[in-house]
């Protein structure tokens, strides 16, 4: 019926008018009482910007690698570093600075925090050597890095897989016998 235009009510009443299918029970339920229809939206639905994604692309245009290193993470309470860049950016010229100044500042704090964070660990990785314990793990891991360590084990398991061990041999032993025709059926004369 999708190729008919028009609502369900419709398209039933044409299949039923030209007797390609049997009056349903509910048709007449529904003729008297029918389904409210909503105005349609228009063709093209707007996209949603906010004042700060000019500075997001702009944040991205200069830190390409910030996209997986600083990844969006949906239970996360803090905003990404590029939305905190762009807040900055739009609240420094709300005081009055020159979007250029505004944005090097900003710039500035993200490179910054970045540091910090990175020596915070480094120091932590120390402490924990000279108490002669193991390293943490990182605070701020590598988003890459956390989605390899979650594919690892499926990556090993399909390895050790019983299963997919007996799809193997079943490969090997059917390339085995197709080496064996080969080099059986190729030579074939021996005069008799």
């Amino acid at each position: 019926m999708s190729f008919m235009k028009g609502d369900l009510l419709a398209k039933t009443r044409k299949l039923v008018k030209g007797l390609a299918k049997a009056e349903p029970v509910w048709l007449k339920a529904m003729e008297r009482a029918p389904p409210v229809t909503f105005p349609r939206a228009e063709s093209k639905i707007k996209t949603i910007s906010l004042p700060e994604d000019v500075y997001i692309k702009k944040f991205f245009a200069k830190h390409p690698d910030s996209k997986h290193e600083d990844a969006f993470k949906f239970s996360d309470f803090d905003a990404p570093p590029a939305r905190i860049f762009g807040w900055r950016v739009l609240e420094l010229k709300e005081q009055g600075v020159t979007e250029e100044q505004a944005m090097a500042a900003a710039d500035m704090e993200y490179r910054t925090e970045r540091k910090a964070r990175k020596k915070a660990y480094t120091r932590l990785k120390q402490i924990a050597r000279l108490q002669g314990k193991r390293p943490p793990p990182n605070p701020y891991p590598c988003p890459i890095k956390e989605i390899q360590a979650e594919e690892k084990k499926y990556i090993n398991e399909r390895f050790y897989d019983p299963e997919v061990r007996k799809i193997l041999e079943k490969i090997k032993a059917e390339k085995n016998a197709e080496m064996q025709e080969r080099r059986g059926g190729g030579g074939g004369g021996n005069g008799f």
